[in-house]
């Protein structure tokens, strides 16, 4: 991979996201341009971490959770307009009914504790994928850590639970179908639950996207990165944007027509 140096100039003060959640990194001046405006993310390798160091599974996730919460601060600050997260795939169900159970509960208690911290920090959470799979009461956690960070302008954090890319693409074809338009990419595109991906991540070197927002990725750049999830830190992503500055997206073009257009 080809290293090239960061230029500083952006800073990072009293700006950063609320204390009362978010872990903190020495402040620091930082640019990385260009920088993708929508990030996704595999959180890979919570299961594998906790049975590297015997534990039980549940410390995996809950060591996830602390690491989300940590590159949730760093994308915020960075300038990352759109960070999404895989949390819980359609495929998931089929993990052992004591796994989810707990994962539900994790889920749901992680929501009541972001909602304040996320709505003085001005990052909107939404939570995206066939909701109606989970419990009343989990329901009405989300509905309600939706409204209170609703007016977050400065990013938006969707977490995918119960998502799968091909249930995406069905449920907004059905949309477009519903409203009587004609099927078109634009169409679909617009009934889609998050908007194109710039940068996809996956954490804990398996080289698949299993099924996440598969049509949103069809020009995103992939960072594999083999550090588990849980120990997944802001120098991990800062790599992973770094990377992405690096690439030339062509998007079907040559090399040669965009150093015509600068684009």
């Amino acid at each position: 991979m080809r290293e090239l140096p960061l230029t500083y100039k952006i800073t990072f003060t009293s700006e950063a996201l609320s204390s009362h959640f978010f872990l903190f990194f020495p402040l620091r001046t930082m640019t990385i341009s260009p920088l993708p405006h929508h990030v996704a993310i595999i959180m890979d390798g919570n299961g594998r971490w906790a049975k590297a160091r015997l534990l039980p599974r549940a410390a995996g996730h809950r060591r996830g959770v602390s690491a989300l919460e940590c590159i949730t601060e760093s994308a915020a600050r960075a300038g990352v307009k759109v960070l999404t997260v895989f949390a819980f795939s359609s495929e998931n169900w089929a993990r052992p009914k004591a796994e989810v159970t707990m994962l539900m509960k994790l889920f749901a208690s992680s929501l009541k504790d972001w909602a304040q911290p996320l709505k003085e920090a001005g990052v909107a959470l939404r939570v995206v994928g066939d909701k109606t799979a989970f419990s009343d009461e989990l329901n009405e956690v989300i509905a309600e850590t939706e409204r209170e960070t609703a007016g977050g302008t400065r990013m938006t954090l969707n977490v995918a639970a119960n998502y799968g890319g091909r249930w995406d693409m069905i449920q907004a074809t059905k949309a477009v179908l519903a409203k009587g338009k004609e099927l078109t990419p634009e169409a679909i595109e617009a009934e889609l639950t998050v908007p194109a991906v710039d940068l996809m991540v996956r954490t804990g070197g398996e080289y698949r996207i299993s099924n996440f927002l598969l049509w949103q990725s069809a020009y995103a750049e992939i960072f594999i990165s083999d550090v588990l999830w849980p120990e997944f830190n802001e120098a991990n992503f800062l790599q992973a944007l770094t990377w992405y500055s690096q690439r030339e997206r062509r998007f079907g073009r040559t090399s040669e027509q965009l150093e015509q257009t600068g684009n």
